[in-house]
């Protein structure tokens, strides 16, 4: 089983050590990788377009230096770099070894500047969202699409869950060979409909993740997850296998 969830634009700043390219998961994204980097490094050379290009305010300037010092920066754990909903609701600083070492080994963010990494993959703190483009590399999506499928390809896994926003599902479409579903949130709505929802759609993401590292589910198949997770009171309708339909959880 491979994970995929979507970053977050708030980040924990700091970390340890220097960030070193060359250890992120996916080596088949290396070379997207260094021209992202490069690219947005160059853009930080002028201060006043990276503020326009990267959509920052007035009190956000202090992040195109947060970009020019990337390549140097220290690093920490991409799943525990990210905050917000989603990341605050999976809580992965208190989880234990075993259900941190599950994430490492079955979860991957997409990421703007560095496609996918692994959930443990160390990197530095950065601005730079989906819709951004860059000058000097096409827009993300041509740049980041056919590495991402190629790398997930690569992955060999048996199948994929993917919980990103159609923002970064857009960076890399999962493979039509490799067996995969997209999951939107939904909620009954009281009036008989189900309705996708915007406001739980990150937190229950969050939780659900956070249920499958601690539960480390043995299974080989999206049939076999989708048991599993009824079998732990998780409301999913498979009715369409190419878009599960997951209930909030609170």
């Amino acid at each position: 089983m491979l994970v995929l969830l979507p970053p977050s634009e708030t980040k924990r700043p700091g970390g340890l050590g220097t960030f070193a390219l060359e250890r992120l998961s996916f080596p088949e994204l290396d070379l997207p990788r260094r021209e992202a980097i490069a690219a947005l490094a160059a853009l930080s050379l002028d201060p006043e377009r990276a503020a326009s290009v990267l959509g920052l305010s007035a009190r956000q300037r202090d992040l195109v230096a947060v970009n020019a010092a990337m390549p140097h920066a220290p690093t920490l754990p991409a799943i525990d770099r990210y905050t917000g909903v989603l990341f605050d609701a999976l809580d992965a600083h208190s989880l234990d070894a075993s259900a941190r070492r599950w994430l490492g080994g079955h979860v991957a963010i997409q990421t703007a500047p560095f496609g996918l990494v692994g959930a443990t993959d160390r990197i530095p703190d950065y601005r730079l969202s989906a819709g951004v483009s860059l000058p000097g590399i096409p827009a993300q999506p041509r740049h980041w699409g056919a590495p991402t499928t190629a790398a997930l390809v690569a992955a060999s896994r048996s199948f994929v869950l993917d919980l990103r926003s159609e923002a970064y599902a857009a960076l890399g479409p999962v493979p039509s060979g490799v067996p995969s579903t997209y999951v939107r949130v939904v909620a009954d709505s009281g009036d008989g409909e189900v309705r996708a929802l915007n406001h739980f759609n990150k937190r229950t993401k969050g939780l659900l993740v956070r249920l499958l590292a601690t539960g480390r589910p043995p299974v080989r198949s999206l049939a076999g997850l989708a048991s599993w997770l009824r079998a732990h009171d998780v409301r999913v309708d498979t009715t369409d296998a190419a878009e599960w339909r997951v209930h909030a959880l609170h």
